[in-house]
């Protein structure tokens, strides 16, 4: 191996070596294996930043609340003690993509980093389906400072207590803050602080203090209970998004901000639905491109023998009855898989010609995968790919936990309908919607008692957590201004399992 071919010798770098390190990994990525990603813009930060990334959801330009001041205070105090880490990066989706990587990275990190943010995460980012119909990259980062300057100004106009509280209802009903569904058209970012001028303009314009003074004409009489429903588009999961509507006591200020949270919260509703995908497709990619740079002479020995320590350590699964086992490693699942596709490709067995047909032996893995990687989320991915080879390699099996029965039963095991069993259950671990209860708005009558009312439907016997759930059902009475009542029924039977009520307290009080 020639000393003048190798990228660099050793752990130390600086920016003009990061410039040759980017140049190489990028050649391998776009000419060699063709992906296809946005613009990259690379950013050298300290641990403290990476700290206060993480205590931010890893979004710069984020707004100000106690609560990422409080993760990372939890997060500093773990990494000096040195009962935790650090990720040696993090990356945005956005355009142009956005690679955070640490000032404390070796040159060999550095250049695995880049390979695995920079262009893994990058090309998935770009083109996965869910990304493009629910992500508006181009916007995101000036929505963001929108959102930051708007934050602050409602501080300094109405109070930080006040901006504080409804956040703190906004940010417990984040999860039931997206559309589950595709609108007719994506959310353009870079459009909603125009809208928002918009908005406030038009209530300037037409505001007038005598209005005050009108006498109040009579009461509305209630339209049918079905009109009603329809009007106001229920059932409704989106809850964010109605309260932002309809919530009768909120000011337009606090309709915006809630507006900010959805649109944040569905701009990382992608995210929870690939993540598997999204860490296997960024490994694949930083191992082949590590891989190929050490065949070039452009990585030593050394270097490549110290990434594969990094990359090993990534992918590791720890054994269920390890002390060590905190559930599967997506990093190691999604790893796995694609390198099983591409051998599925190139080298397939009886077994995986049987399983398979559409891709076995059909020669193009790295076509293959892209594919993949564009049209499928975890839960359709594991579903649909996993194959038996991997499932006896991982040893995995299905186990039937019946309330009826005193004892847990092997339910499927390493046979035809075992693997399909086996197969299914494991890919609904990766459903949104097994994963995250079914809460909708069901009903509300806004000239009668305003009483809000929702249906939680409950699936596989599975009720609501007694002490977060009332908790986030205050924040929502909160917001609402009005009693507000859950339901919980069977999924099935529609059978009334438990009932529960709250009474607003002002948005203000503790």
């Amino acid at each position: 191996m020639r000393s003048d071919a190798l990228l660099f010798d050793g752990g130390d770098w600086n920016f003009d070596l990061l410039r040759r390190i980017y140049a190489a990994v990028e050649q391998v990525a776009i000419e060699d294996m063709k992906l296809d990603v946005y613009p990259n813009q690379i950013e050298v930060i300290t641990a403290e930043q990476m700290l206060d990334a993480y205590s931010s959801t890893g979004m710069p330009l984020f707004y100000k609340h106690w609560s990422f001041g409080k993760q990372f205070l939890a997060n500093d105090m773990l990494y000096r003690k040195g009962m935790r880490g650090l990720a040696y990066e993090l990356v945005i989706n956005s355009d142009p993509c956005i690679s955070y990587v640490m000032e404390e990275n070796t040159a060999m990190m550095q250049t695995l980093v880049i390979a695995h943010a920079a262009f893994g995460h990058n090309h998935f980012f770009k083109n996965n389906y869910l990304f493009k119909q629910w992500t508006d990259a181009e916007g995101i980062l000036g929505y963001l400072e929108f959102a930051k300057n708007y934050i602050a100004n409602c501080e300094e106009r109405y109070g930080q207590l006040a901006v504080e509280r409804l956040l703190d209802a906004a940010h417990a009903l984040m999860h039931q803050g997206v559309h589950h569904y595709p609108r007719a058209q994506a959310r353009d970012l870079k459009m909603e602080a125009q809208r928002e001028a918009e908005r406030h303009a038009h209530q300037e314009r037409i505001y007038n203090d005598l209005w005050r003074t009108l006498p109040k004409g009579p009461k509305q009489r209630p339209t049918a209970t079905d009109d009603r429903r329809k009007a106001l588009n229920l059932p409704q999961e989106n809850i964010l998004y109605f309260l932002e509507k309809s919530a009768p006591r909120l000011e337009p200020w606090q309709r915006e901000i809630l507006r900010i949270i959805r649109l944040i919260a569905q701009y990382f509703y992608p995210q929870m639905q690939t993540k598997v995908m999204n860490e296997g497709t960024a490994t694949y990619c930083h191992y082949r491109i590590m891989t190929l740079l050490h065949e070039r002479g452009q990585l030593s020995d050394g270097a490549f023998m110290e990434f594969l320590q990094s990359h090993t350590n990534v992918v590791h699964q720890p054994l269920f009855n390890s002390g060590h086992y905190g559930g599967i490693n997506p990093y190691a699942l999604g790893f796995a898989m694609m390198r099983d596709i591409a051998h599925i490709c190139t080298d397939p067995t009886d077994e995986d010609r049987e399983w398979f047909p559409d891709i076995a032996g059909n020669g193009a893995p790295d076509e293959t995968l892209k594919d993949i990687w564009a049209n499928y989320r975890d839960e359709s991915f594991v579903s649909q790919f996993l194959s038996p080879r991997l499932i006896r390699s991982w040893k995995l099996f299905k186990l039937a936990d019946r309330e009826a029965e005193s004892a847990l039963k092997v339910d499927a095991i390493h046979n035809e309908r075992g693997y399909r069993e086996i197969r299914r259950a494991f890919g609904r671990q990766y459903d949104v919607g097994w994963q995250q209860p079914d809460i909708q708005i069901v009903n509300v009558d806004l000239a009668g008692d305003r009483r809000l009312e929702l249906e939680h439907k409950v699936g596989n016997g599975v009720l609501l957590a007694e002490d977060s759930s009332s908790q986030v059902m205050q924040h929502l009475a909160d917001l609402w201004g009005y009693e507000i009542c859950l339901n919980e029924i069977d999924r099935d039977s529609r059978a009334l399992i438990k009932h529960h009520k709250l009474q607003p307290r002002p948005l203000g009080s503790a």
